[in-house]
């Protein structure tokens, strides 16, 4: 039985979005078990044999700083969801709470794995080719490190290699172009860093990639800071929520439209639900002692059921165990670049 705990308050919608997806999901899954976190007087409505109500008393809002949620909500029922995690009672936590609360309380209460110094936000986003490119960082930390830049790299590959069943996926580093000699001085010594673990066979590291190629599906995986990634992430969204939209006008202009529509419509669904940025909704939070699983504040129900089903293959799949082992196995490596930036600091003058 694979148990996951959800943050049933959290996100815009809350339970009207929440316990909706969880029903769907039990009801597709028959060897899960939820917990379901939050006030049980808003959750008692919910039945099922296979979900138990964890009550939690408070909510952590969408406008909460990390500061209140962190040391002063601290029966928030995104808090109490990270917990069973840490318990052992659920081996995945799923919430659509504020990104920056549940980034704080989960490194607070989790703690990060030996070897990691920030945990990153991985998720994916469609590209040509029918399926998916990884991409990490999305949001968490803005101001990263070459260091950072090669441990993302290392995680996002134990998570596509889990998830996606691929034992070798190849890792693209995000750049304003091809050749090594281009980009920031961080860019240019976390290229070297790749390098070196794919010359060691860390990593299968393709090269420097650029923005399209996310789209294009160039690489398995594209490692980048969290400000870049985030923006390439709504982009994403703003587009696909773009040419949704612009088809279903499109269709409602005149006749002939109409009558095109029909005959092409096999087609245009079939486009419409690859763009359709609900479904790789679910982004994993690596580098912690346990997985966690954020969802879109705004997701509605079908969007939440994938954030679900996004963690529950996670459990599944034990891919806290081979992100361990992928970085046990990165170990020196890892060690060794930053013993050199350490050096680097205390060679720098002041």
């Amino acid at each position: 039985m694979i148990t996951l705990a959800v943050d049933c308050m959290g996100g815009d919608a809350g339970i009207r979005v929440t316990l909706p997806a969880c029903k769907k999901f039990l009801d597709s899954h028959p060897d899960a078990h939820l917990l379901m976190v939050g006030q049980a007087e808003a959750l008692q409505s919910f039945q099922h044999a296979r979900a138990t109500i964890v009550h939690a008393s408070e909510v952590v809002t969408m406008d909460d700083p990390v500061e209140v949620a962190l040391r002063r909500k601290k029966d928030s029922s995104m808090r109490v969801a990270i917990a069973q995690v840490k318990s052992g009672a659920a081996l995945a936590a799923v919430s659509a709470g504020n990104t920056g609360a549940l980034m704080a309380i989960a490194r607070y209460v989790l703690k990060t794995l030996d070897g990691i110094d920030r945990p990153a936000i991985a998720s994916q986003l469609p590209h040509a080719k029918g399926g998916a490119t990884t991409v990490l960082d999305l949001g968490a930390n803005v101001d990263c490190s070459a260091e950072h830049l090669l441990q993302f790299a290392v995680m996002g590959s134990a998570l596509v290699s889990a998830l996606d069943d691929k034992e070798n996926p190849t890792v693209g580093l995000l750049n304003i172009g091809e050749e090594a000699i281009k980009g920031s001085e961080v860019i240019k010594r976390a290229g070297e860093l790749l390098r070196a673990a794919g010359q060691s066979g860390y990593l299968n590291f393709y090269g420097n990639v650029e923005g399209n190629d996310i789209f294009k599906g160039t690489v398995d995986i594209v490692t980048c800071d969290g400000f870049v990634g985030n923006v390439a992430l709504k982009a994403s969204e703003g587009v696909a929520s773009m040419i949704s939209n612009g088809l279903k006008q499109e269709f409602k202009r005149n006749l002939l439209t109409k009558m095109a529509a029909v005959i092409a419509y096999p087609v245009l669904a079939r486009l419409m639900k690859r763009v359709d940025h609900r479904r790789y909704n679910g982004a994993a939070l690596l580098g912690l002692r346990g997985l966690v699983f954020k969802s879109h504040g705004s997701a509605d129900a079908v969007a939440y059921e994938h954030a679900l089903r996004r963690a529950y293959d996670a459990a599944r799949n034990d891919l806290l165990g081979r992100v361990q082992t992928k970085i046990q196995t990165a170990a020196p490596l890892l060690m060794s670049a930053d013993s050199a930036a350490a050096a680097k600091t205390v060679t720098s003058p002041t």
